[in-house]
């Protein structure tokens, strides 16, 4: 999940970069409203790729979830503060 994600980021912001380039390298020789509106979009992507970049999986372990690794649970229970019940 992790990997897709990434590629879909990389995505969106080269798709970012592609707009800015051909907007104020090319479009705007035609153009001028043409070239900014592209920027306007192009201005969008950033937020919108980092949402989607750190939105949390349905198989992502979140950062107080229990992994199953009663020593690492430990470890990160001592770390954070916490005294969770050993279950038997």
């Amino acid at each position: 999940m992790y990997a897709r994600r990434k590629h879909l980021y990389f995505a969106m912001m080269g798709l970012c970069v592609g707009l800015f380039v051909l907007a104020w390298a090319v479009v705007r020789l035609w153009s001028v409203p043409a070239a900014v509106a592209m920027c306007v979009v192009a201005m969008v992507i950033p937020p919108v790729a980092a949402i989607v970049a750190n939105r949390r999986g349905p198989d992502d372990r979140w950062w107080d979830d229990p992994s199953g690794d009663a020593r690492s649970d430990e470890w990160w229970d001592e770390l954070d503060g916490k005294k969770r019940r050993r279950e038997p």
